[in-house]
């Protein structure tokens, strides 16, 4: 791919990025209040809920990664991921009960099909020197097109009804599949780049030691709908929690391309560790004080790691993973991330109900600690020139 076409590319994977994300972040806001206040679920039903999601996000993208590979496709993979999530999005405006919402939460996150063939496509198409800054410029569409969509809930939840609310949703989405339809070509494959399956001995030590400690750290990060019961517990009102929501993705936003530009003039490792640290800010500052300020603060420290986190890892993941398997270690690695992000959030959920609301945050630390000293014995290499 040209550096034009490469260009060209990278804005329109970055606009439907943003046209996707803008339609899901309508309704992430009132998420867990639709699931725990009108569905009638529990704190348990909910870290369930969120878990299952996560973990088909863990089976699509390492199928998808797979077959992007052996087939050298990644298009197809990236305009039906997108509308899954919009197909989803008309399901859960029909629901009627907690139970209701487990094949469309199923189909939501089975949307992430698109992430590792269009991680995978970014790599190709991006250098050593800017590959962070690309990975920062996606990060930073998505990011702003969460803002732009939880100021859309903002305006029109009092406007219209939840269930509507996730009709409207549906339709950005829907534009991101046609743009993708008729904009982007599939690259050919480079010569000599057949590819025959991966097996566990071409995935390097160094690799294997990073998907073990992500494993770790995501037990140890439950989903961002119990931050937002922890806002609700301190006394925010409903209509304030979407402003809270819009401030941590704005943050997250800003963030993506400067530690995606850190990451490539430091090294990926010194980001990942800063979104670590980050993480672990986020649960001691409601484990020092739970209060109304404490929770903005939270929120605040996990934009940045958001910002850090998503930007370093896939470029980290790509770097260290032969360019022949490269989509497939990306959707591997989201695979194991996935799956481990069912019982954390889970755990979490129970924690809550059966411990104590500070109880997920001890555990959550104590696992941060584990997967941040393991970081250390990872080596940065790249397996490619480009």
């Amino acid at each position: 791919m040209d550096l034009k076409q490469g260009k060209r590319t990278l804005r329109v994977l970055s606009l439907a990025s943003f046209l996707n994300d803008f339609g899901a972040e309508m309704i992430y806001p009132i998420w867990p209040f639709f699931v725990t206040t009108v569905l009638k679920a529990n704190m348990s039903a909910l870290g369930f809920i969120d878990g299952l999601g996560d973990a088909m996000v863990a089976l699509s993208q390492g199928g998808a990664g797979y077959l992007s590979d052996k087939f050298r496709k990644r298009k197809i993979f990236i305009w039906l991921g997108y509308l899954c999530g919009a197909t989803a999005r008309v399901g859960y405006a029909f629901t009627t009960s907690w139970v209701m919402l487990i094949p469309f939460r199923a189909l939501d996150r089975a949307g992430k099909i698109r992430a590792a063939p269009r991680d995978a496509m970014i790599a190709d198409l991006s250098f050593r020197h800017n590959r962070g800054e690309n990975f920062g410029i996606l990060r930073m569409a998505d990011n702003f097109g969460g803002v732009c969509g939880i100021v859309a809930c903002i305006l029109f939840l009092n406007l219209i009804g939840r269930h509507s609310l996730f009709l409207i949703a549906a339709i950005p989405s829907l534009l991101g599949v046609i743009m993708i339809i008729f904009t982007i070509k599939d690259s050919p494959p480079k010569p000599g780049n057949v590819f025959r399956g991966i097996t566990f001995n071409e995935i390097t030590p160094n690799l294997r030691l990073f998907f073990f400690l992500s494993a770790i750290f995501t037990l140890a990060t439950f989903s961002y709908s119990f931050l937002l019961i922890y806002a609700q517990k301190v006394g925010f009102h409903l209509t304030m929690i979407p402003v809270l929501y819009l401030g941590y993705n704005l943050i997250a936003s800003f963030c993506s391309i400067p530690f995606g530009k850190l990451s490539d003039r430091y090294g990926r490792k010194t980001v990942l560790l800063i979104a670590f640290i980050l993480w672990g800010l986020v649960c001691g500052t409601i484990l020092c004080k739970l209060s109304m300020w404490s929770v903005v603060v939270a929120l605040a420290f996990f934009g940045m790691h958001k910002g850090a986190f998503e930007t370093a890892q896939k470029a980290f993941v790509s770097e260290l993973s032969p360019q022949v398997f490269r989509a497939s270690c990306l959707g591997y690695y989201q695979m194991i991330i996935g799956i481990c992000a069912l019982p954390a959030s889970v755990i979490a959920g129970v924690l809550w109900d059966k411990v104590g609301m500070t109880a997920p945050l001890y555990f959550s630390v104590a696992l941060t600690i584990i997967a941040s000293v393991l970081l250390f014995f990872v080596h940065e290499r790249n397996y490619d020139a480009v």
